[in-house]
């Protein structure tokens, strides 16, 4: 079936009206003592089931990290990259740590990855770039759905892998399989959440889950069960953008979805990733930095735009920001969560480190 804009709002025309008022940026600050709360550990090992030995494979770097509040405790999904292959940015091999914190600051790592390239049917897809930056979803039912993308070092895939504990996943391939884009090469994608009782959860819109995903153009696609999904187009063959990067801005470059969009009584508050351009960016951002963007999307109609900040909410400031594998500064934010009357925002640091930043608004 062939998803265009006519076909969502037919979906949409039955759900309530909500009132949308311009909502303030978030107000995400750095703990006095910020540091990096994840990084890299050169003694951890695990066998792995590819090259059939013991690798290194939180060796080098610890960072992109997606994250769940569950069982009075906050768990982040990381990516860790082993000391294979090339000493350059996309040279290792990537694997999926789990770490647990019961203040959300103070984390411990479990000992071997989580999800990570195994002799299984997703081999061709993952080795052995491997499995890189998550972002995490729960369903009504408990269920935790994972978004990642698949690199093998020739395509990159949108992948999908699911589990009831966070540590056991079943891995469903890509993202869009039975759709005309199934091959296509794609990453980073994000569920929309509402807040039940300070936990998120997935939201349903007109009936359907709604996720927003891509690198340097953000694009949407619904589905039924956070497995297979369909991506909304604006004629066949043809993606509907949804935020496109501009000229001038943080965000020159691309725009990517960061953590789990909200659905507030402001609409869904979407945070974002944004790169600003060597030239024809923002001049008073240094170039190809990557920073935090906020837009608030339409409650009844994920496609489309209400409000645009035109200047990141949080940026590099500090020296481990911007010191590491990506030195023109990232501050690349994955996971969000509600937690102890707060909400975390998980982010990586330099493609490097893992860290952490701190709001008490109520709403985003």
């Amino acid at each position: 079936m062939r998803v265009t804009r006519r076909t969502v709002m037919a979906g949409l025309a039955a759900a309530p009206a909500l009132r949308v008022v311009p909502g303030k940026l978030a107000g995400f600050r750095r703990r006095t003592d910020a540091r990096p709360i994840i990084s890299a550990d050169p003694q951890s090992t695990f066998f792995c089931p590819m090259r059939k030995a013991p690798v290194h494979w939180r060796a080098l770097h610890a960072f992109n990290p997606a994250a769940v509040a569950h069982d009075g405790a906050v768990y982040v999904l990381f990516r860790a990259e082993d000391d294979s292959g090339a000493m350059e940015l996309g040279g290792h091999t990537s694997r999926l740590g789990l770490a647990r914190s019961t203040d959300g600051i103070n984390f411990e790592v479990l000992p071997a990855p989580v999800l990570y390239p195994a002799d299984d049917g997703q081999r061709a897809a993952e080795w052995d770039g491997g499995c890189e930056d998550p972002r995490l979803a729960v369903a009504e039912d408990g269920r935790f759905v994972c978004t990642y993308s698949q690199y093998n070092r020739k395509a990159v895939y949108l992948g999908i892998a699911s589990s009831r504990d966070l540590v056991f996943w079943t891995k469903h391939g890509t993202a869009f399989a039975g759709t005309r884009y199934e091959t296509m090469m794609m990453k980073s994608a994000a569920i929309v959440h509402r807040l039940v009782n300070d936990r998120l959860v997935a939201a349903r819109i007109g009936g359907r889950y709604w996720m927003l995903f891509g690198q340097g153009k953000i694009h949407a696609a619904h589905s039924d069960d956070l497995i297979r999904w369909t991506p909304v187009e604006s004629a066949p063959g043809q993606l509907k953008v949804v935020m496109a990067p501009r000229p001038d801005r943080f965000d020159s470059v691309l725009a990517e979805v960061g953590p789990p969009p909200v659905l507030t009584p402001q609409g869904i508050v979407m945070l974002y990733n944004g790169k600003n351009a060597a030239a024809g960016g923002d001049p008073a951002r240094p170039a190809l930095e990557y920073a935090c963007g906020r837009a608030i999307l339409d409650p009844r109609d994920p496609t489309r735009v209400l409000e645009r900040a035109d200047t990141p909410f949080f940026a590099p400031e500090l020296s481990w920001e911007r010191t590491g594998q990506y030195q023109a500064g990232t501050t690349f934010i994955e996971g969000l969560v509600r937690f102890d009357g707060r909400w975390l925002l998980y982010y990586g640091a330099a493609d490097s480190v893992t860290g952490v930043a701190v709001s008490t608004d109520r709403w985003l």
